[in-house]
């Protein structure tokens, strides 16, 4: 920013909490969880969405498990109070599930309201009025504090007189200064107060008591203190149930949230992926998520969380970010080598310490849990580009095509398949590296190609074993034969005789390959030339002993190149 424009600005002030206590707090049970998305995120929208659409967003909402949602604002359009009703007349809403309304401190708008929840079970009214000193000047023309405050005692006793007027629901008062993030924090506990004092709740009928971080001013550290702050301000608290409605102006409405939880606020108000206005509002779903990872249940079922994107993708016509996290296309995705590596062998030690009993604690490095608990799959966890390493190569070749490497192969395969990469300017497919592997490293056959051979085992010399072998170099046809102690070792030998060995075979490996037909075998074998180069080469075929003879014909081809 041009220093010329930062004379603009001033630091926001910190909050006077000497013996502030939710440093020492740590998060141990979940909050009441209300979803906003019909209402807050939805009057975000460049479309809003449709009252179908709206209805399949509900019903998604109460598949995940919420039992407290914010319908939306039945006073201000028709399309929102069409939608509530068809709510309510419809029997659309589970017997468990609470809807909330939100309204402003206006008795047309509040009575319009209750024409709108007449009938539901159980509702939460949720009224407000903008209480900041910035809003007071800007907006209300320079209103008074007093002003102000008696705009939300008279929504209150507005309410309190409607509620007769729908015997058959059950109505609950949920208050909120709106722009509390920049209000005095003595005026926001008076007016709250003033609307205490007014409905009257008790431990046996809460109220509940919203502060929202309207727009994000300071860091989070600020606001759990002026939580805090208000937590030991407010009246009857033992009778509130004190809630948090963070915003994301400065990219902190997370650790807001969990700040404020650790200061003392029992509910949550938010949106799926942080949909809302501006930079968005809280997301419910990293901060469920969160509260999992440290083991902490929290009523709401992420297990499938792609199904839950595609629905919000759809009918919000909004993308989630690829790095959102636990949700984002990439967050289960390492492109770099070394962590790579590091999740191959995390998973598996995983798989070794799952063998001795189920209860064993997740711990991989780089993946804070196991993606397979909110629906993600290991497969996708792993991909190769120009940066990418050998670890990250194998895994893919294991995981995807089932091919398992031996450790010191993983270099020379690794080094290829990602330069390759770079010579594309970008990443591979998992189909891409699968045909990268078999073009450069396995049943390579020029210019030594074996086209017949037969395996003869004799009982004169116990364990001996002749080759006759039929192999075409540069175009000619060859029959060459040897003994040895095994298909290689013979195999060996019949090279040797034919004036064509100049290596030494120094391992071998082989498996069947796991995840595709039963009878495919791959070998691999490394052999050191003359000159001292070692190298690896792979065969696959149908026999294992034929297997392994290409894998020593492909290592013999790629001395040569």
């Amino acid at each position: 920013m041009n220093p010329t424009a930062l004379s603009k600005y001033r630091p926001f002030p910190p909050v006077s909490l000497s013996d502030r206590t939710w440093p020492d707090q740590t998060l141990t049970r979940t909050p009441e969880w209300c979803s906003v998305d019909l209402r807050d995120g939805n009057q975000a929208l460049p479309q809003p969405m449709s009252v179908e659409e709206k209805l399949e967003f509900f019903d998604l909402l109460v598949r995940i498990g919420f039992k407290q949602i914010e319908v939306g604002f039945p006073s201000a359009a028709e399309t929102e109070f069409n939608f509530l009703r068809r709510l309510i007349d419809e029997n659309r809403i589970p017997e468990d599930v609470t809807i909330q309304v939100l309204v402003q401190t206006r008795e047309p708008l509040i009575r319009r309201t209750f024409e709108a929840i007449d009938g539901a079970k159980r509702a939460i009214v949720h009224i407000y009025n903008s209480t900041s000193p910035l809003q007071r000047r800007v907006t209300f023309s320079d209103a008074s504090r007093e002003s102000i405050k008696q705009i939300a005692v008279d929504g209150a006793k507005l309410v309190k007189q409607l509620v007769p007027t729908i015997p058959n629901t059950e109505v609950v008062l949920q208050y909120s200064p709106e722009s509390f993030s920049d209000t005095e924090l003595d005026f926001s506990a008076e007016i709250c107060n003033a609307v205490i004092d007014v409905w009257q709740p008790t431990p046996e009928k809460k109220m509940i008591i919203n502060l929202p971080d309207t727009v994000q001013w300071a860091t989070p550290n600020i606001h759990a203190d002026m939580i805090e702050w208000m937590g030991r301000h407010l009246q009857k608290r033992d009778s509130l149930i004190l809630s948090l409605h963070t915003h994301n102006d400065r990219g902190t409405g997370v650790a807001a949230t969990e700040l404020g939880l650790m200061a003392g606020a029992e509910r949550v108000e938010g949106t799926l992926f942080g949909n809302g206005e501006r930079t968005g509002n809280l997301d419910i779903v990293t901060v469920a998520l969160n509260l999992n990872s440290h083991g902490i249940e929290t009523g709401l079922d992420f297990s499938d969380l792609q199904s839950i994107r595609n629905v919000y993708e759809r009918v919000t016509r909004l993308a989630v970010p690829e790095r959102q996290p636990y949700a984002g296309e990439l967050v289960f995705t390492a492109f770099s080598g070394s962590h790579q590596d590091a999740i191959k062998k995390g998973l598996d030690r995983r798989e070794i310490e799952l063998k001795t009993g189920p209860e064993v604690p997740w711990g991989v490095p780089y993946l804070t849990i196991d993606p397979q608990d909110i629906g993600r799959s290991y497969e996708a966890i792993i991909r190769i580009n120009s940066q990418s390493g050998k670890g990250g190569v194998a895994y893919v070749l294991d995981r995807e095509h089932g091919f398992d490497l031996p450790k010191t192969m993983h270099p020379q395969v690794g080094k290829r398949i990602y330069d390759l990469a770079d010579e594309l300017g970008r990443e591979l497919s998992i189909d891409e590296i699968g045909e990268a592997f078999f073009r450069e490293f396995v049943n390579i056959a020029t210019p030594l190609e074996v086209t017949d051979y037969e395996l003869i085992h004799h009982t004169t010399e116990r364990g001996q074993v002749q080759c006759k072998a039929t192999i075409t170099l540069e175009g000619e046809i060859k029959k060459i034969e040897g003994f040895g102690n095994g298909p290689i070792n013979s195999f060996v030998h019949a090279l040797e005789k034919t004036g064509l060995k100049d290596f030494k075979v120094t391992d071998y490996r082989s498996h069947a390959v796991h995840g595709g037909s039963d009878a495919s075998a791959a070998a691999y074998v490394q052999v050191q030339s003359d000159d001292g180069r070692i190298l690896w080469g792979a065969g696959v075929d149908s026999s294992i002993e034929m297997a392994g003879l290409k894998a020593l014909v492909t290592a013999w081809n790629l001395l040569r190149m």
